[in-house]
């Protein structure tokens, strides 16, 4: 009867690990796949978004495009840093996290300055945010070496 037992038991243990391991792998292919969405996300923004900036000096039409596009991506950088990470990628989080700090202190300015309605060319000159989406876009190597 003893022998039994340890048999269920050992048997359970081992499901229940196995289980554990499964749930493990699930959580980091679907934390690798929000943030390759993500990465592709920030790496169209970080292309699209210069001439979008140029064209909003001068065109109060392009300016509402910029507004809205800069609202898209804020939205984008809040939920991927609310996001719980599994345990391997936490580290590697944390950096898209401070990136993500840097990017929407950059897109906060950009928003309260066009408030007035205008965008100062001078913002657009000393800017970091592409610099700062761009570095961001290469923690992508990072994360796909997660999946693998």
């Amino acid at each position: 009867m003893k022998r039994k037992w340890m048999a269920v038991t050992l048997t359970a243990v081992i499901v229940l690990s196995g289980c554990s391991f499964l749930e493990e792998v699930n959580g980091t292919l679907n934390y690798v796949n929000q943030a390759t969405e993500y990465v592709n996300e920030a790496t169209e923004f970080a292309n699209e978004v210069p001439a979008m900036v140029d064209q909003a000096i001068t065109n109060p039409q392009a300016l509402a495009e910029l507004e809205t596009r800069l609202l898209r991506m804020k939205q984008e950088i809040e939920a991927f840093s609310n996001i719980e990470p599994p345990s391997i990628a936490e580290k590697l989080h944390q950096q898209v996290i401070e990136q993500n700090d840097k990017a929407l202190e950059e897109i906060n300015v950009f928003l309260a300055n066009i408030e007035n309605g205008e965008l100062d060319p001078a913002l657009v000159e000393n800017t970091e945010l592409f610099t700062t989406v761009k570095e961001l876009t290469e923690l992508s190597n990072q994360i796909q070496q997660l999946g693998e």
